[in-house]
This record gives C-alpha cells, structure tokens and sequence, in this order.
C-alpha cells in the first residue's frame, strides 16, 4: 500500500522499487496472500464497520462513477448450483480417530453456498471448527477498531482513497472509523466482486453458518493481537507507505489479476499452482523477500499447527479451516502434521 509512482501492470508486488528505497515492499507478500491467508482479519474489519459482514455499497454510486462501472450485484436467491466440491481438503489420522484440514479462500461465489459431498461429510463429523480466528470474534473486532487512526491523510493519499472507494461503489462512511491501512486492504478484498465473489460468502462464514446451532465449538488458532501485528505496520511512515502501494495496485487493477489467478488454482485443487506462487506473484524475486515470505507464511504455520494438534488431543475431532496457501511451501501445514505424528492423506474430489 504504497508506492508514489503507479505500478505498470506487471509489477503487481515489486513495482521496480528497491528493496532499500521501499522497505515496506515486504508488506505487498502480505497483501499477495491477503485473499487466502489473513481475509478474516479482514473481513472482520468491514464487520467493525458495520453490521453486515462486508461494507455495503452506497445506495447509489458515487456521482463520479457510472452505474455499469460498479460490479454486478450478486444474485439474491438461493444458488442452484449443484453440490461440487472444492478447495484442498486432507484427512488427519492418529489417535483412532480422524481430524480434518481444509484450505479455504476468504471469500466466496454463490454457487459455493453449497458444499460438495466430502467436505460437509467431514464438516459433519467433526466436533471443532477451528479457523485461523474467528471473524465474529468480538475481541477481533474491539483490535481492528483499537488501531490507531493516523488522523488527516496527505492530501494526495487521501484523494485517491476517495477515488478508490468512487471506483468501488462503496460508501466511505461505511468503513470511516478503521485505520485507512485497513480500509484499503478490505477494498482489495472486495475487488473479488467484479470475479462474481464477495467477502460476505467466505468460506469461513460458509463453515460458521454450518455448524451454528449444531452444538459444535468454534475456535481461534490465532489470537486478535496476533492478527493485529501483521495487519497494519506500526511505524506511521511505513503505514502512509504501505496505504500508497495498495491504492497503486487498485488503481492499475493488477490485485484484481493476481486474486483471479489464485481463486481459479484453489477452485481446481491445484495445489502444484498454489506451491508455485512464488513464481508468478513477483513476491519473492530477493533473499529479503523470501525471508518475508517465510517469515509470513511459513513461521505462523508452526502456532497453527500446534493449535490443531492441541484440539485433536483434546479427543475431539477437528474441521481445521485454514487459508489455502498456509499448505504450500517447505514448513507446509501437512507436512508439519505429519511431523507431529499425525498420517496425513489428501482428499481426492470428483471434480
């Protein structure tokens, strides 16, 4: 979320900016992995916002933006799709009893409203939906909302917010109060709706809508104030720099690209394209960055994993739902439960 200078269409993350000048390009792997990583904290932003669990648009759009500018509603009826399944699911044996691991995107289609056999089988035969954290937690939402805003805004930086919120449809009283680090970010998010996906249809509130009433607990395998530290840079400097990078990415559409590349691998179980991220997000092209890049995805996997082992040997089966790339890469969450002991085997769909 910074980066004075627009981006070219190529250069999503990196945009040509030196590691030295653009300390912050670290943040941009962040923002790569937003969709399928750190979505709940966003999505409990826009619920901080407002009720609903992502920003309304305004009632009407902005003057300056015409009607067939803004995304296509979605539609409002229930979906007729037929039930399909989808995503990246293992199962997790030890024990004598089977546990689950599902890789999820933060947000959804309508057509996803319904689960496919082998997910709501698992979902069904599991006692505990663990989620990276709750999105309807309300000590998430008092953290997002505890963020220190930064007051006025450069005028320039403040302009293009505005513009992006114009190009969004989106009301900029609905999310006023969150940090404009966080407002950004949540309008990266909702790009999803011109791919025919909103926030609103997460996978996670897809999970939560399941188990709600079924007498199933819910859990956080991270905490607010974890969520928290990575969401918005600490150094004000860094937090203007990184507001900046992401209206450049909004302003060039290239978020909008990456976030359909990455939706498309995870609707087809491509887990080869998911491990190859690296090689098309232009994340991870210098030893800085890919020290981020482990750093980000990679050291959180360890907590994670430990958290879903701590609620199996609790003796209870688990529904695990974590963002899909957090089963990529080296310290991948398999092979981590694995090492733990678990066997570990890969849900093959009919797809």
């Amino acid at each position: 979320m910074m980066a004075p200078a627009p981006l070219g269409p190529a250069r999503w993350y990196k945009g040509g900016l030196s590691w030295h000048r653009q300390p912050m390009q670290r943040w941009l792997s962040l923002l790569a992995r937003r969709v399928a990583t750190l979505g709940c904290a966003v999505l409990a932003a826009g619920s901080a916002a407002q009720p609903s669990a992502a920003p309304a648009p305004a009632a009407t759009p902005p003057a300056s933006v015409a009607p067939a500018a803004c995304p296509p509603p979605l539609p409002v009826h229930a979906s007729t799709a037929p039930e399909r399944d989808r995503g990246l699911l293992w199962r997790l044996t030890r024990d004598g009893r089977s546990s689950w691991l599902y890789g999820t995107l933060h947000v959804g289609k309508p057509a996803w409203k319904r689960l496919g056999p082998q997910v709501s089988a698992a979902l069904r035969n599991s006692e505990v939906l663990a989620l990276e954290i709750d999105p309807s937690d309300p000590a998430l939402q008092a953290a997002l909302q505890d963020l220190q805003h930064p007051g006025l805004l450069p005028e320039p930086l403040q302009q293009r917010l505005n513009q992006a919120y114009a190009r969004a449809c989106i009301a900029p009283e609905s999310m006023a109060t969150l940090h404009p680090v966080l407002q950004a970010t949540s309008l990266m998010v909702l790009e999803a709706r011109w791919l025919g996906m909103d926030p609103s249809l997460a996978l996670e509130q897809l999970l939560l809508s399941q188990v709600r009433g079924s007498g199933r607990r819910v859990v956080s395998l991270e905490t607010a104030a974890q969520q928290k530290a990575v969401l918005v840079p600490a150094d004000p400097d860094e937090a203007l720099a990184t507001l900046a990078q992401s209206l450049a990415q909004l302003e060039d559409g290239s978020s909008r690209r990456v976030m359909a590349r990455m939706v498309a691998a995870w609707e087809r179980g491509d887990l080869a394209a998911l491990d190859d991220y690296a090689s098309w997000c232009e994340c991870a092209n210098t030893a800085e960055d890919q020290a981020y890049m482990r750093k980000l995805n990679d050291e959180r996997n360890g907590p994670l994993a430990a958290g879903i082992d701590a609620q199996h040997r609790s003796g209870k089966r688990v529904f695990a739902a974590v963002g899909a790339l957090h089963m990529t890469g080296p310290q991948s969450l398999p092979r981590l439960l694995e090492d733990l002991g678990f066997r570990v085997e890969r849900v093959r769909f009919n797809r």
